[in-house]
C-alpha cells in the first residue's frame, strides 16, 4: 500500500557550512544602531544572525520596542539574491496571518457601530455557507468553528470567511473598509492589501523578493490576494503603530481591547485575532504569518510594556516551529526574545549541542525543557537539508526524556509532529527504520487522542505510524476518524486519508 505523505516533503542534499556566518555577525556590528549598549540586546542581536543563518533567511527585518521606545532595529542580508540588493527600511513585507490581527480589530470596531453581533450565526449573514447553524461569528474569530464549535481551538482558514460577512455588514468592500477604519486612523503609509502584481508596480514600494529553500535558496513567487485571514503589506514602523493601537482607545475600547486579548475559553491559544498564553506567568500576545517564501512573528508583552516583530523573505522562521499548534515557545525567535528581555536568563543558550546541554538546574526548568523541544523540532525540519541534524534532534529529544520521563505530562501536537517527523526523515532519506521513540509516539499520539478524539492531526500522525509498521486496521481507523469527522474544512490530512482509504479499496 503506498505510504501517505502528510506533509509536503522535500529532501535536500547535504550543504557544507560556510564562511556566512562570520560575515553575518562582522554586518551586524556595522549595521545595529550605536545607541544600542544594553546587554540583553547585544545577545538578542547576536542569536538573531545565528538563527538567520540557522534557517537559511536571505533577509529579516527586525524591531524591539518597550515602553513606545525603539531598543533594537535593524535589517539583515538581501532583499533580493539574485540583485543582491541589501534589505533596509524602504522594503516591505507580505505578512500573510499577521493579517488577522488587522481583521480581529476591523470586526470588533464593526461590533461596536452595531453592524457586526458576535453571537449571530454566519448564515445569517450569508445564507450559501456550508457552516452548521451553532458556528456563530465569533467561532471564526477565535478559531474554534471546528471540531466541538466553541470548546476547541484548530486554527482554521474559515476565518477567511469574515471577508463576505464584513462586506455584507458593511456593505462596502473588504478593502475600502480595512483602509477607512484602520488603515487611516492609524496613518499606516506603507501598508496595504495586496491585489496583484499591476497594483505592486503602481504603488512603488519595494517588496522583499521572495524565497524558498530546496537544494539552495532561490527565487520563489509572491502570493497575491487578499481576505481576512492574509494579504496585507507593511513594515515594521507601521506594525508598532498596530501594537500602539492595542494598548490605546484609539480604535477598540478597553472591554474590546481585553476580549481580543483573552483566550476564547480556559485552556484555549486564540483569543480574537490574536494569541494568547501564559509563559512563566507572564501573558504573551503573538501571531504569526507564513506563506510558502515569507514568513512573520509579532509578539508583545503587555505587562512589561515590549513589542517584538520579525519579518522575513522565507518561510522557515514559521513553518519549522509549527505554529499552526498554538504555542509560541516552538519558536526559537520567540524564546530568544522572552529569555533575553522578559526573562533575563543570559545562561540560558538558545541553540544548544547535544553534548553540552547545561545539567545545572535552570532558573526556569520547564522554559528551559521548551527551548530545548523547540530546538528538537526545527532540527528535524531542518533535517530534511542537513541528515545530520536528525541526529542532533533525537538527541536533544533523548536528553528531554531523561529529564523527565513523564513525557506524557507535556505532550501536544508539536511533540507528536517532531517523533513522527523524524520517522519521516529517516524513511525518506533511507536512513533505515528509526524506531527509537515508536512507544512515546504511539502513547503521546493515544493520549492526545483521548483528550481530543476527533483531533484530524494526532490521527494523521498515529495513521502514517501504523500503515509503516504494517498494523493496516489501526491506520484504516486512524484515517476513518478523519474523513468521518462531520465539522472540520478539507484540509492536507483530509486528502491523505482519503487516498489511504482509496487505495486501500482498490
Amino acid at each position: 500500500m503506498k505510504q501517505p505523505t502528510y506533509l509536503p516533503f522535500f529532501i535536500g542534499p547535504r550543504r557544507k557550512g560556510t564562511l556566512l556566518f562570520l560575515f553575518l555577525i562582522l554586518q551586524l556590528s556595522c549595521t545595529e544602531k550605536k545607541n544600542i549598549g544594553a546587554e540583553p540586546t547585544k545577545r538578542f542581536a547576536t542569536e538573531l544572525a545565528q538563527l538567520k543563518e540557522y534557517y537559511k533567511i536571505p533577509g529579516m527585518a527586525t524591531v524591539v520596542e518597550k515602553d513606545g521606545k525603539v531598543l533594537y532595529e535593524n535589517y539583515l542580508g538581501t532583499a533580493d539574491i539574485t540583485t543582491h540588493s541589501k534589505l533596509d527600511s524602504t522594503v516591505h513585507f507580505p505578512i500573510a496571518s499577521l493579517t488577522k490581527i488587522f481583521s480581529g480589530i476591523l470586526t470588533l470596531r464593526m461590533e461596536e457601530q452595531g453592524k457586526v453581533d458576535l453571537d449571530t450565526p454566519v448564515k445569517n449573514y450569508l445564507p450559501a455557507v456550508n457552516l452548521p447553524d451553532s458556528v456563530l461569528v465569533k467561532h471564526l474569530l477565535s478559531h474554534t468553528s471546528q471540531g466541538e464549535i466553541g470548546k476547541q481551538f484548530y486554527y482554521s482558514s474559515r476565518f477567511g470567511l469574515l471577508t463576505q460577512l464584513l462586506e455584507k455588514a458593511t456593505a462596502k468592500s473588504f478593502a475600502d473598509v480595512m483602509q477607512e477604519e484602520i488603515f487611516t486612523p492609524l496613518q499606516l503609509q506603507n501598508t496595504f492589501l495586496l491585489k496583484d502584481s499591476i497594483q505592486l508596480l503602481n504603488s512603488g514600494k519595494k517588496l522583499a523578493s521572495p524565497h524558498r529553500l530546496e537544494e539552495d535558496v532561490e527565487k520563489g513567487a509572491i502570493e497575491y490576494g487578499y481576505s481576512a485571514s492574509a494579504g496585507i503589506v507593511s513594515n515594521l514602523r507601521d506594525l508598532l503603530k498596530v501594537s500602539h493601537a492595542l494598548d490605546s482607545d484609539v480604535l477598540l475600547t478597553a472591554a474590546n481591547r481585553k476580549k481580543m486579548a483573552s483566550p476564547f475559553k480556559e485552556n484555549l491559544p486564540y483569543g480574537y485575532g490574536i494569541f494568547s498564553q501564559k509563559i512563566e506567568g507572564i501573558t504573551v500576545l503573538w501571531a504569526y504569518g507564513q506563506y510558502d517564501c515569507y514568513a512573520s512573528l509579532f509578539v508583545k508583552i503587555p505587562s512589561k510594556n515590549y513589542t517584538l516583530v520579525v519579518l522575513a523573505n522565507n518561510n522557515l522562521m514559521s513553518d519549522a516551529a509549527r505554529l499552526i499548534y498554538g504555542d509560541v515557545t516552538s519558536s526559537l525567535f520567540a524564546m530568544s526574545f522572552l529569555k533575553n528581555f522578559i526573562l533575563d536568563i543570559p545562561e540560558t543558550v538558545l541553540i544548544n549541542h547535544p553534548d553540552s546541554i547545561n545539567s545545572n538546574q535552570p532558573k526556569y526548568p520547564e522554559f528551559h525543557q521548551k527551548l530545548l523541544l523547540a530546538q528538537a523540532l526545527s532540527e528535524s525540519f531542518m533535517a530534511r537539508y542537513e541528515p545530520e541534524r536528525h541526529v542532533t534532534s533525537a538527541a536533544l529529544l533523548e536528553s528531554v526524556f531523561q529529564q523527565d520521563p513523564n513525557y506524557l505530562a507535556y505532550a501536544d501536537l508539536n511533540l507528536l509532529h517532531n517523533l513522527s517527523f523524524l520517522k519521516d526523515v529517516a524513511f525518506y532519506m533511507d536512513l533505515g527504520e528509526f524506531d527509537t521513540f515508536d512507544v512515546p509516539l504511539q502513547q503521546i499520539g493515544n493520549k492526545l487522542v483521548r483528550d481530543a478524539p476527533n483531533n484530524p492531526y494526532a490521527h494523521a500522525y498515529l495513521g502514517t505510524f501504523y500503515d509503516r509498521k504494517g498494523a493496516i486496521e489501526k491506520a484504516e481507523y486512524h484515517f476513518k476518524a478523519i474523513v468521518e469527522n462531520e465539522n472540520f474544512s478539507r484540509n492536507w490530512y483530509t486528502v491523505e486519508a482519503e487516498n489511504w482509504l482509496k487505495q486501500g479499496t482498490e
